[in-house]
C-alpha cells in the first residue's frame, strides 16, 4: 500500500463513519439536526484529510520514506509518549462526540462515533510512521489510542457523564547546563510552544476524578475532583541520555536519572460551577481542553523522594 492508496481510503472510511450517523436503523429520523450533522461529517472528513496532508508534506517529506515496517518503542521516554497519545485520543474522542450530539445524535451513540473518530485520527498518524525509515507503525502507541478514545465512551456507556477525566499539564524547564540547553532545543523545540507541547521532562498527565458523582448523596461539593497525576524528569534520549551530535561529538549524560514522578492533587471540575444557576461558556470551554487546574500537589518519585508543591502546573 502507498500513500496515495492510504489518502483514498482514509476519504473513504471518513464519509462512511459519519455516514452511519444518517442511517436511520441506528436512530430515529427526527433525532438529528440533519444540516448540522451534515455540516459535521463534512467538517470532520476535510480536517482528517486535510490535516494528515499537511502533516505529510510539513514532517514526513523531510524523512526518507521506507516499505511498511513496524516498530517497537514500548520503552522510550519512560512512556510518557505513551500517556500523552492516550490523551490525545481521549480528548480527540469527546470533541468529535460533541460534535455529533450538537448535531441531535444519541449521546451513546455519538460517543462510540467520537471513540472512532479518536482512533482513526491517530491510527493514520501510526500509518504514516510506518512509511518512515525515521521510525515505524508502533502497537504501543495503538494500544494508547485506543486505551484514551475506550476511557472516553466507555464512561458515556456505563455512567452518562466522565467521571474521570484525562487532563494534561505543562511547565517550561529552564536548562542551565548548556550542553543539555543544546540537546533540549533539539529535541524539544526552543520556542514556549514547542516545549509545552514536546518537552517530556515538562509534562504531567492526570487521571482527575470526580468524587462526588461516585456518591450522590454526599456533600463533597460537586466540583471537587482528586487527580493522579504521572510524568517524568531526566530524559534526553528515548531510552538513554547519551548521544552523538550532527558535529559527531559523542557526549555521555548517563549521570542524569531518568526519574518517574507521581502525584496527588485536589482539582476543580469547571463543569460542575454554576454562577447565578448558570453555567459560564468559558468554563465549558476550558473545560473541554481538559487542563489540569494549577494546585497543591504531592509528589513521590523513583528517586525515592516525596516533594510538596505549593502550586503545580
Amino acid at each position: 500500500m502507498n500513500l496515495r492508496t492510504l489518502w483514498a481510503i482514509l476519504l473513504f472510511s471518513s464519509i462512511n463513519l459519519c455516514g452511519l450517523a444518517q442511517n436511520h436503523v441506528f436512530m430515529p429520523a427526527d433525532s438529528i439536526h440533519r444540516p448540522r450533522l451534515i455540516g459535521v461529517c463534512a467538517g470532520q472528513a476535510g480536517i482528517w484529510v486535510g490535516s494528515m496532508i499537511a502533516l505529510n508534506q510539513a514532517w514526513y517529506a523531510n524523512y526518507p520514506r521506507s516499505k511498511f515496517h513496524l516498530f517497537n518503542d514500548t520503552g522510550e521516554w519512560n512512556q510518557v509518549d505513551k500517556v500523552g497519545h492516550a490523551w490525545s485520543a481521549y480528548w480527540g474522542a469527546q470533541f468529535s462526540s460533541g460534535l455529533f450530539r450538537w448535531a441531535g445524535v444519541p449521546r451513546k451513540r455519538a460517543a462510540l462515533y467520537g471513540a472512532g473518530m479518536g482512533i482513526a485520527y491517530e491510527s493514520v498518524i501510526e500509518i504514516l510512521d510506518g512509511f518512515s525509515a525515521e521510525w515505524g507503525f508502533s502497537l504501543a502507541d495503538m494500544a494508547a489510542n485506543t486505551g484514551g478514545s475506550l476511557l472516553y465512551a466507555g464512561q458515556e456507556y456505563a455512567w452518562g457523564e466522565q467521571r474521570i477525566q484525562f487532563k494534561f499539564s505543562s511547565h517550561r524547564i529552564n536548562y542551565q547546563d548548556a550542553e543539555l540547553r543544546q540537546k533540549a532545543n533539539q529535541l524539544y523545540g526552543a520556542s514556549l510552544p514547542e516545549r509545552i507541547l514536546k518537552d517530556y521532562n515538562g509534562q504531567t498527565y492526570w487521571l482527575s476524578v470526580n468524587m462526588a458523582s461516585f456518591a450522590k448523596t454526599s456533600r463533597i461539593p460537586k466540583w471537587l475532583n482528586i487527580a493522579v497525576g504521572y510524568g517524568s524528569t531526566g530524559l534526553f534520549g528515548g531510552y538513554t541520555n547519551d548521544w552523538t551530535d550532527a558535529n559527531g561529538v559523542y557526549h555521555d549524560r548517563r549521570d542524569i536519572a531518568r526519574i518517574r514522578q507521581f502525584y496527588l492533587s485536589p482539582d476543580i471540575d469547571l463543569s460542575k460551577i454554576t454562577i447565578k444557576g448558570r453555567k459560564p461558556k468559558i468554563f465549558q470551554l476550558l473545560n473541554g481542553i481538559k487542563l489540569k487546574f494549577p494546585m497543591p500537589a504531592l509528589e513521590w518519585n523513583t528517586g525515592g523522594q516525596w516533594r510538596m508543591h505549593g502550586i503545580y502546573f
